[in-house]
């Protein structure tokens, strides 16, 4: 894949995250960009790199759109000569699904900052489908989630942030985990 077509598949998935039903169009991304980032990127920058008349892009434009588009900066070059993404393996496949799926709901939950942030974390991890997989197990395990959670963040333990699950009280807990193991 070029990295014209890259750009173009950005701006599909782009437009999908943000619920348009098509692709931003590159004036789009200019704007949001301009909004976002408070940086600047012409339009006829993008249909440059995006018609192949600029084959390769600065190292500063690559970074800021690595920014933006949430993808690592190596990404946004030309893939090598015989290199063919049909090779990938199934959970490879799942694995990207996965990762644009965790995404998506970061965007639904931009309003709650830190799921937003642990959305984009799971996302970005190599093993997406293992952090999940991780995630179900502590969950099978009764108790184990509260345990974790009060030992690695005990400001958040507490359950005065409203999640769900921890607004319980201990003896709340006690019965669930009791119900659970039954």
């Amino acid at each position: 894949m070029t990295l014209g077509e890259k750009l173009h598949y950005l701006r599909e998935v782009e437009g999908s995250l943000r619920d348009l039903g098509r692709p931003m169009t590159q004036q789009e991304i200019v704007t949001a960009v301009k909004q976002e980032l408070r940086k600047n990127i012409s339009q006829s920058y993008l249909s440059q790199i995006e018609s192949g008349s600029r084959p390769h892009m600065t190292q500063s434009t690559r970074s800021l759109l690595a920014r933006f588009f949430k993808v690592h900066p190596g990404f946004l070059v030309d893939d090598p000569e015989g290199y063919h993404t049909e090779l990938t393996s199934d959970l490879r496949t799942t694995e990207g699904q996965l990762d644009v799926w965790l995404l998506q709901g970061s965007e639904r939950f931009v309003s709650d900052p830190e799921l937003s942030e642990v959305l984009i974390k799971a996302a970005r991890e190599k093993d997406t489908r293992r952090c999940l997989l991780l995630l179900g197990a502590i969950l099978d395990t009764p108790g184990l989630a509260d345990r974790l959670l009060e030992a690695l963040r005990p400001e958040s333990a507490d359950g005065t942030h409203g999640r769900k699950g921890q607004q319980r009280g201990h003896s709340d807990r006690a019965a669930t985990e009791r119900r659970r193991t039954q």
